[in-house]
């Protein structure tokens, strides 16, 4: 063994950096015989296998769900991981599954000099969280509330001077700081951009409706996306569901159809415009529309999946690895193809847990603090099974040191870099720095922080109840100077989120991923053999209940 390890360390420098004793930890050095365990071969087929027609695109709430939950259990005993979950390797989470119909396919704006109508899916989606079986709303006039926004801290609520109950408001997505540097955060979204935040809001203001404008550059998506994650049955938290967590009904329209609403109410073709300055106030549309829908509901659990490797000297803190197992599902077809496989969204992170599980059991020296292995369910959904873990830990919330998720690696090929989704938020990243070193890597910030990355994945959840949480992105400096190839492979793999496309194929070039996995390997393990806890930063908005959790 010995002989091998000196082999692998001449073979791949950025790799390893060796320790012959292989019986002492050093922080400084990568842990060879764990980084060999990840392996290609291995990773390729759990991607392979999750994201194949048999597991019917891993929705929650269908055969693909138990199919999906019952392989992960499978891999993680193999693994010789112990259930996490008193005994179990299941975290039942409670969950309302609601399929809404719209009574006519058809939504009709009426103004007082005219109208006009939308059209299901082309111009516009709609649906209810509400436990009702119809939704009944034979008028609710429409007021236009800018970005939908309340916020002190930065001097800005677009509900000011206005009640909105019994009507329907009209929102941009994203917020003002991605049009004007001195407001907000600047480019860099915050929670307030996050369409979650928006329907939160309009229910809080009592509003009996709401409709988000789609704009692809915005929102980071086009509206292929809204149209196949808004349609079809939804799922939701139990708790999310009464009338003061939900409006009637929420939706999105065309950025089209808002155009054509704010002509009808004869309001200036620049009113988006004004809604981005400071002191902008909302505006009485004077159109109203009507909804009724059918709902059909159905009330039942999903699950999240975890399992642990317990420390060696400090086995109470943990250490969370995470990734969402579920996709969206079998959906409309598409060139006869109706399985939205999620191969990069995200078999591919779940496959990174498998892999992350292997290193650890394989590391000469194994980790001092306990190490957790979380696959959440519903993240499609809007985040709900890892919203549903930080509600209702397993492992106290003090003794989480961090969560590192793996959402969508890329599989272009290996990079000189990696990103880390919002920087500037958590100590963590001090961690990434350190590891990406060992590798000869660069890293940076993530490149569309106005995208809101930071708030759309399940570390999310974590980092709202205090604890730190990692996105960590691929990078973009490719290593090979195959600059066709290169070309060819990016745009046979661009357009394939949320769609059935999503699937391993000949162009997929697993280095980059596996060069990300070590990575999120190292970073954990460092943090398994210290004894201090990362926090937020200090200009981080979660600093403070992170405090407050660390101190009880």
């Amino acid at each position: 063994m010995k002989n091998h390890i000196l082999f692998l360390c001449s073979a791949f420098p950025l790799f390893f950096a060796c320790n012959e004793q292989g019986n002492s930890y050093d922080a400084t050095q990568l842990d060879s015989t764990a980084l060999t365990a990840i392996t290609e071969a291995s990773y390729s087929n759990y991607v392979k296998t999750l994201s194949s027609d048999t597991f019917q695109g891993r929705k929650p709430f269908t055969k693909g769900d138990t199919l999906t939950v019952n392989y992960i259990e499978e891999q993680f005993k193999a693994l010789g991981l112990e259930p996490a979950n008193d005994g179990s390797y299941f975290q039942k989470v409670p969950m309302v599954e609601t399929a809404s119909v719209p009574m006519q396919k058809s939504l009709t704006f009426q103004g007082e000099t005219g109208s006009f109508t939308a059209e299901y899916l082309s111009d516009y989606v709609i649906g209810s969280r509400r436990l009702q079986s119809a939704i009944n709303v034979p008028e609710s006039e429409l007021v236009f509330v800018g970005f939908g926004i309340v916020a002190p801290e930065f001097g800005w609520n677009d509900y000011e001077g206005i009640d909105v109950k019994g009507k329907t408001v009209v929102a941009m997505v994203s917020d003002p700081g991605r049009y004007d540097n001195t407001l907000f955060k600047a480019d860099t979204m915050t929670y307030y951009g996050r369409w979650t935040y928006k329907y939160e809001e309009a229910a809080r203001q009592g509003a009996t409706g709401i409709l988000l404008i789609h704009d692809t550059d915005a929102a980071s998506y086009g509206w292929n996306v809204v149209r196949s994650g808004w349609s079809g049955p939804q799922l939701s938290l139990v708790e999310n569901t009464s009338d003061d967590k939900a409006t009637a009904f929420e939706g999105w329209i065309q950025a089209a159809t808002a155009n054509k609403l704010f002509a009808l109410a004869g309001q200036p073709a620049d009113i988006q415009e004004r809604a981005k300055k400071k002191g902008f106030k909302p505006v009485p549309l004077g159109v109203s529309t009507a909804v009724q829908l059918k709902n059909s509901i159905r009330k039942s659990s999903s699950n999240n999946v975890l399992a642990k490797l317990p420390g060696t000297k400090r086995a109470d803190e943990v250490i969370i690895y995470s990734a969402h197992w579920d996709h969206l599902g079998i959906g409309e077809a598409v060139d006869g193809d109706s399985i939205y496989n999620g191969a990069i969204d995200n078999a591919a992170g779940v496959a990174a847990l498998f892999e992350i599980a292997k290193a650890f059991q394989a590391a000469s020296v194994k980790p001092e603090r306990t190490i957790v292995f979380l696959a959440v369910t519903a993240e499609e959904e809007g985040l709900l099974g890892s919203a549903y873990y930080a509600q209702h830990p397993v492992f106290p919330l003090r003794n989480t040191v961090a969560n590192l998720n793996m959402d969508a690696f890329s599989a272009l090929g290996a990079t000189r870099d990696v990103s880390i989704v919002g920087v500037g938020q958590t100590e963590i990243e001090d961690y990434v720095h350190r590891s990406a070193a060992k590798f000869n890597r660069t890293v940076h910030g993530d490149a569309n922080p106005a995208s809101g990355g930071f708030y759309r994945s399940d570390h999310f959840n974590f980092v709202k109840v205090g604890v730190p949480g990692l996105f960590m992105g691929s990078g973009s400096e490719l290593i090979s100077a195959d600059s066709i190839a290169n070309a060819n492979r990016k745009k046979a793999l661009e357009g394939r989120y949320h769609t059935v496309a999503d699937q391993v194929d000949e162009h997929w070039d697993f280095a980059g991923i596996l060069e990300d996995i070590r990575l999120f390997f190292d970073i954990g393990y460092t943090m398994s053999m210290e004894k201090t806890f990362p926090s937020f930063k200090k200009q981080s908005e979660f600093k403070e209940i992170s405090d407050k959790r660390l101190a009880k």
